[in-house]
Order: structure tokens, then sequence, then C-alpha cells
């Protein structure tokens, strides 16, 4: 033993003594130093790996003791669908790696959830099939670009989350949070609340801690809706800036990928990680070359100067909340919450084309045209796939053939793909539509309405309508009437969260991820209430670790060396 380390050991006594001497329980002292894994974020996660408190395969046992407790268990929220069996392994690689070279960065050695519509290689043991057992057992040719920059950056790929089949795009009258396969995830805020959007699993995962982040996908609202109804940071980056290649899609106009996190910093961290060209997604091209790292976006001060418009017209009215004022009461304490934070808020600042996109279909009809033609180029692209679907029109003989798996009692809706496969590809229709899209969404919506204003961004809550980024704005009150959102699930509900969200032009990503921050800190709202109890994991990580073979001695060094 040098003598460092000898007089390093002494004062680890000493401060043990101190422990002992004020009468506290040494197991305690040290349990106070592990991160609680219901809020735990990546730099609290990477300072506990780097002094050796615990490892990778701690943490990935951690989480997968957490979902144990809950997912087909307890509550049953199913909101996680497979494990990845070859976690473990990559942990202990990583740790490995860790010890020899150091970390690769913030996430090295972090476990991720992912959306089943998010393609990893077969040979790894997971499925991607968007919740459709038309799928299971198929064999993607290769992993989604954003994995692979997860892989690149040391990150664990933990498992699947459950989502609304075919990423809510299946029937009109299917809830969310739906699919054959993982059938319905649940709210982990109110028993069999509803979760909102089609990235509804990773919302309740990373709601009460079973993954340290989760990635989400968009079309309309599948990010920013589940991350306002389950208490969380949700960025939807603006299309083209994370890769689709690899993800089930819907519309290659509209997809994008994007975190799912408990904080603001998490979802930046996150987001720099999975940005970038790739010449697998010829949108990812047209982005800058120099993309910035998000995490510098992180300023409480973001707000100050800044000008922020309310589109008041159409968007805010009871529809938001139903019958319930709530939603709007917390909006009109945000708003004074942005004033104090230094920022004019413009109110009324309204979208001229809002009533039209109220009403419009064009959107739908660009979707239904988009879904064919890009879903039956997703099926030919399979190595192999056991049921034998190979197109759209397959997939819907494929629902009827198969009632028990895919159209079980109050389940039975495919309007949605009946509708797509009725499309006749890009035609004059087509570009027409898309056409409409552009002048109501951009040039006659929220461009419009930041050049009229002056404005940096607009704020609405994240409810109904998509957004980014969102960020906790409230809960509904204990009292609040419980509606019905689905055959299984309910909405709203007492304590149920709401989000806000600010949002702008293209690659504004920057500037709103400081807004949403500067929110974050100001208010701290995700920490004014928890997830039902029987909904939150008892598992912690000292559990894990007091079962290895660290001595108590080894636990203390590790703890006072944070």
């Amino acid at each position: 033993m040098s003598p460092w380390h000898y007089l390093f050991s002494i004062l680890i006594l000493t401060l043990l003594g101190y422990v002992i001497a004020l009468d506290l329980n040494p197991q305690t002292a040290i349990a106070g130093a592990f991160p609680d894994l219901y809020e735990a974020s990546v730099e609290e996660l990477q300072r506990g790996l780097e002094s050796g408190l615990f490892t990778s395969v701690d943490l990935v046992k951690a989480y997968f003791a957490r979902i144990d407790e809950v997912n087909l268990k307890g509550p049953k929220l199913r909101a996680v669908l497979e494990l990845n069996p070859s976690a473990l392994s990559q942990a202990a690689a990583l740790d490995q790696e860790r010890k020899k070279t150091g970390a690769r960065g913030l996430l090295h050695g972090i476990p991720i959830l992912l959306k089943d519509n998010i393609a990893t290689v077969a040979s790894e043991g997971m499925n991607t099939t968007a919740g459709s057992y038309s799928l299971l057992g198929s064999v993607v040719p290769d992993d989604a670009g954003v994995v692979k920059r997860l892989r690149a950056a040391g990150a664990i790929i933990l498992g699947k989350t459950n989502m609304s089949e075919w990423a809510s795009f299946r029937g009109d009258s299917l809830p969310s949070g739906w699919s054959g396969r993982g059938l319905q995830c649940t709210n982990a805020y109110f028993p069999n609340a509803d979760p909102s959007g089609s990235s509804s699993g990773s919302g309740i995962a990373a709601s009460i801690g079973l993954a340290a982040v989760t990635l989400g996908t968009e079309t309309d609202g599948s990010i920013s809706l589940p991350a306002g109804n389950n208490n969380l940071v949700g960025i939807k980056p603006t299309v083209g800036l994370t890769s689709r290649a690899g993800v089930i899609p819907i519309s290659a106009h509209q997809d994008t990928v994007g975190p799912m996190t408990r904080s603001m910093a998490d979802a930046a961290i996150v987001l720099s990680a999975i940005v970038g060209k790739d010449p697998n997604d010829n949108y990812t091209l047209a982005q800058p070359d120099t993309v910035p790292d998000y995490t510098k976006a992180l300023n409480r001060n973001a707000l100050q100067g800044k000008r922020i418009g309310v589109p008041r017209h159409v968007f805010l009215n009871t529809s938001i909340s139903g019958d319930d004022p709530s939603v709007n009461i917390q909006f009109e304490k945000a708003l004074d919450i942005i004033r104090s934070l230094g920022a004019t808020v413009v109110d009324p600042a309204d979208i001229p084309s809002a009533e039209e996109i109220i009403v419009s279909k064009s959107e739908y009809f660009v979707l239904d045209v988009d879904f064919k033609i890009q879903l039956n180029q997703w099926f030919e692209s399979l190595l192999s796939n056991p049921s034998g679907v190979r197109s759209l029109a397959d997939l819907i003989k494929f629902n009827d053939a198969n009632p028990d798996l895919e159209k079980p009692l109050h389940f039975e809706d495919q309007s949605e793909l009946i509708a797509s496969e009725a499309t006749n590809g890009f035609d004059d229709a087509f570009f027409a539509a898309l056409a409409i899209d552009k002048d109501l969404g951009s040039t006659r919506g929220i461009d419009a309405t930041l050049q009229m204003h002056n404005l940096d961004a607009l704020v609405l809550p994240a409810t109904g309508f998509s957004r980014i980024p969102p960020v906790p704005l409230g809960f509904f009150p204990d009292n609040v009437t419980i509606g019905r959102a689905g055959p299984e699930t309910v909405y709203p509900a007492p304590g149920v969260p709401f989000g806000l969200s600010f949002f702008g032009t293209a690659y504004s990503d920057f500037d709103l991820i400081g807004f949403g921050y500067a929110y974050e800190q100001a208010t701290k709202t995700r920490l004014e209430r928890k997830a039902y109890p029987a909904a939150i994991p008892q598992t912690q990580l000292i559990d894990i670790v007091s079962r290895s073979n660290l001595t108590f001695f080894e636990l203390l060094e590790a703890v006072f060396s944070l």
C-alpha cells in the first residue's frame, strides 16, 4: 500500500468513526451516496461509475430489476416490450474499457430504452416490430442510424418499449399505448391513466426510472404528448436533424427521432449524441455542416431579453383540458414565470392559418400516401420475415387472419391502414396536399407568426398539438373529474401531469432547449409530485451493489472519492 493510499484509508476510517459516534447507520450513510434511480441524471450516474461506486453491469441489473417489479407485475404498466439479452455483456465490456482507456463521453455505460420502431440488429437478441405480430422475428439489415451513434457514444441498449401500434397509424379509434404485442400500457401517475402519444412506453419508462434515458419518435405529437402526460422533458428535433434510417416509418416529411428524459440536461446530452448527417437519410444532409453541442444551450438566463409569443386563438380553449380549467390556470402562471425570467410575452401572437390548420385534411392525406410507399419499402428491405407479410396489403390481411393477436375485442380498428392502402402514390393530389401543409404550417404558420411579431419562439401547453420541447407544467388536481380515454384507460385523472412547450422555426432547437431549461430550473415542477406508490419501483443501486463482492470498506472508499 502506498503512503498516500494509507493516509486516505486513515481518513476514511476517521470519517467512519464520526458516523458511528453520531449514532448513524453506516449502511444508510453509504446508501445515501447512491443516486436515486427514480430521478438519477446522466451526470450523476457518470460520477458514480467514474468513482467505482458501481458499474454499468450494476446499472443494467438494477434497471432490469426495476422493470421486473412494475412492468408485468404489480401495476402492470406494460411500458417495456422486451429486454436486451446482450445488455449485461455490453455493460461488462464497457466497464473494462472504462478501466483501460477511460470513458468515451457522458453516455459511456449508460442504459437506454428504445421505442420498438427503432431497429436493432436481430443478432443482438431483440425484435423491431412497431408493436405488431406481423414483424415478430423479422430480421432488419442493420441498426438504425441513431442506434449506431448511441453505440459509438458507449450507450447500452437496455431493451425496447411498448408503443401505439404502427406509431398510432393503424386505426383512428385505437387508444394511445396499445399494441398487439405489448397490449395496453398505462401512465404511472394514476392507475390505468392514458400515457398519450405513440412513444407511450418510452414516456412511462423514463418517468419512473426504468432506464437512465429513452428514445421516442414523432410524426405528430408522439414525443411531445407522452412527455407532457408523463412528467418529462421531450425533444422533437427539427425533421432531418436526427436520422430516420432504420426507423419503421410513417412519413419522411414529418418523422423525427428524439430523447425523452427526466431533465432538459439529459435530453440535451442524448440529442447531442444522435444528431448528424447520415447518407442513409437524405433529409439529414440538409442540416448545417456544424451541429452545436446542445448541452451548451443549458443556460438559466436563456429567456432574458427574448420575445415569446402566445398563439392564443383556436389553440387555447377548453378542448385542451376538457371541462377542467387546470391546464389553462397553470399556463397563465407559466407566462408570469417566463416574464419574471426576463422575457417579453407577446399575447396574443396568433398564427394566421390557425383555423385552417384545425380543419385541414391535407396532412392526413400526405401521411397516408407516404406510409403506404415507405412501409412497403420497409417490408421489402427485411432480410426475412416469418409472418410472410411483405406489404401493407399483406399486413391488413394478416390482422384479419389473426384476430386473437391483432384484433381483440375493442381493438379491431385498422381504418388508417385501409385508407393508406387505397392511395395512389405520388400523384398531383399528393404534391398539392404537401404544398398546403407547407403553407399552413410554415409560410402562413409558425414562421409567419415569428416574423410578424419579431418573436424568438412560441409557447403553448403541450396538450393536443405537436410541440418542441415539452417541460413539466403541472398536474391535474385530486378532485378532477375522471374521463374515459380508451377501453382500458382514463384521462384526465388526479395527479396526471401535463407539459409546457416552446416551439419555433426549423433548426432553432438550440434556442428552444435553452428556453425550456431556464423555465425548468426556475420551477422544478417535475419534483412536485411522484407516481402513485404501487408504480414506483423499489430496487436501487445499493441493493445490487451490496450483493456484489465489494467489501464495506471498498464501498466506503468509493463513496468518499465522489
